[in-house]
């Protein structure tokens, strides 16, 4: 080789090393550079994955919350479900417990019921073998006993047994009787006295009669009395002329004598003409009018109640009544209520009602003439009723009205009854003053008689009392037990109309001073 071809090849490997040195530099730099931009797009992928993976992290914490908050939602309502549940098992096992307890008590009574049956039963058997060995050794005496004997004693002993078991029934059946009886006869009542209703008056046994001036008492006196004895001679009445302004009083107890004196006297005032034959005259005239006054008060009465076909003389004396009163009650008005009264409780339980009518507008027609005759007005009323042929079913009840004479009708003790409420009813007699304030005091006493009382104070004319009392005597407990025994006491030993509100009033006063 020559030198020439040592030094091209020589070149040549050299160039061949610089050139693979400089593509290994350039390989290294480009290497370099692309693993700079692989780690730099590493980097941003990395980043954004981390960057999503925040996100989705945040996303499934939302997610978890959310699903928390369900599952705590639904374990919540899945307890009260639960909770509800159980409360309703408590429910049924408290009430299967009450009833299995209310079992146990009707068990329990039950239990106690038949051993008491037992124990009867044990005693009834004791006492039948008790009777069948006192009747085998009874059977042992008939033995030797005729058949007759034998036949009489067995007779006396059943008679003897239904005696005593018809005597236990007859007491039974009287009880439930008077019972039923009781209250029947207080619903009875009731529905008459709301059927009937009268007014009340006040008893009275002088009329004034009002006069123009006082001039006119000399004229009615006249000279030296001759009008007023003419006066008085003509209708039996007495005339008061005192210091009475513009009024002259006229008494008697004769109430018809009094109310003819009474139009009398207006007549002749009216007239002015006042001398003896004048005032003969004007009695005659007013005895006249209210004699016709009379039969038409007797009539109207008669017509109120349908009572027909009565005689014209009991029916003037019937309207004598009108003026003529008891206690306070005018008579012809109490006649007219008891015949109501006596028709309507005979209505309700079957009786007479005709006979009860008629009975109780004639029970107290005796008291229209007892000023003229002697003795009770029942039996009086009774006599009278029989003149006029009245029938002997009516003229009974009305002599028995106040058991002069025995009651014997059904009709007799409905008229005495409604004689009875109708006069003892609320109002319907005026009570003297003196049996008033007797009455008074008496409930005021009652009262006083308790221990802790300090006053007591009747009001509304006896309808209530107050009592005061000892607060430091009478506790709140003992008021109340203090109300009730005066109430009782009242009850037992006064006689008083309608009721009596009782009120006891403890009051506590605290007292001290500012210094």
């Amino acid at each position: 080789m020559s030198p020439d071809d040592s030094l091209t090849v020589t070149l040549l490997i050299l160039g061949a090393i610089v050139i693979a040195a400089a593509a290994f530099a350039i390989g290294f730099y480009l290497k370099r550079q692309i693993g700079a931009e692989r780690i730099r797009l590493a980097q941003d992928e990395a980043d954004r994955l981390i960057e999503e993976a925040r996100t989705r992290q945040k996303e499934l914490v939302l997610e978890a919350k959310e699903e928390a908050v369900r599952l705590k939602s639904a374990a919540e309502q899945d307890a009260r479900e639960r909770r509800a549940e159980v409360h309703r098992r408590e429910q049924r096992l408290q009430q299967r417990e009450e009833n299995f307890e209310r079992k146990s008590e009707q068990f329990e009574k039950r239990d106690r019921a038949l051993a008491a049956k037992e124990a009867d039963a044990q005693a009834a058997l004791e006492h039948a073998e008790r009777l069948l060995l006192e009747q085998r050794r009874e059977l042992e005496r008939i033995g030797a006993l005729t058949s007759e004997q034998a036949r009489q004693e067995l007779l006396a002993s059943i008679e003897a047994e239904v005696r005593q078991e018809a005597a236990q029934r007859i007491r039974a059946i009287e009880a439930a009787t008077k019972e039923e009886a009781g209250r029947r006869a207080r619903w009875i009542i009731a529905q008459a006295i709301q059927r009937c209703a009268a007014e009340t008056t006040v008893e009275t046994t002088q009329s004034t009669v009002p006069i123009p001036n006082e001039e006119m008492k000399g004229r009615i006196i006249g000279k030296e009395g001759r009008n007023i004895r003419a006066l008085e001679a003509a209708t039996g009445v007495d005339l008061i002329i005192d210091d009475t302004p513009e009024a002259v009083v006229l008494s008697s107890f004769d109430p018809v004598r009094r109310e003819v004196a009474r139009v009398a006297l207006l007549k002749l005032i009216a007239d002015g003409r006042i001398h003896p034959t004048r005032i003969e005259e004007v009695v005659a005239k007013a005895k006249a009018e209210v004699d016709q006054q009379l039969r038409e008060e007797g009539e109207k009465a008669a017509y109120e109640v349908g009572v027909h076909g009565l005689h014209p003389e009991l029916i003037r004396t019937i309207g004598r009544l009108k003026y003529r009163y008891s206690y306070g009650q005018n008579q012809l008005t109490h006649s007219l209520e008891v015949s109501f009264l006596a028709a309507a409780m005979a209505s309700e339980i079957g009786a007479d009602v005709n006979v009860c009518k008629r009975a109780g507008l004639l029970h107290d027609i005796g008291k229209a003439v007892d000023h003229e005759v002697d003795g009770p007005h029942a039996i009086i009323g009774a006599e009278l009723a029989r003149k006029y042929n009245i029938p002997p079913r009516i003229v009974h009840p009305i002599q028995a009205h106040h058991f002069e004479v025995e009651p014997q009708t059904v009709e007799a003790f409905l008229v005495a009854a409604a004689d009875a409420i109708s006069a003892a009813r609320p109002g319907a007699r005026r009570e003297t003053v003196e049996s008033y304030i007797k009455r008074l005091e008496a409930l005021e006493d009652v009262a006083m008689g308790f221990r802790g009382v300090e006053k007591a104070y009747a009001l509304q004319a006896g309808r209530e009392i107050r009592v005061l009392v000892k607060p430091e005597q009478v506790g709140e407990e003992e008021a109340w037990r203090l109300n009730r025994d005066i109430v009782k006491r009242i009850e037992d030993t006064l006689d008083y109309p309608g009721q009596i509100k009782v009120t006891v009033i403890r009051e506590t006063r605290v007292v001290d001073y500012a210094k």
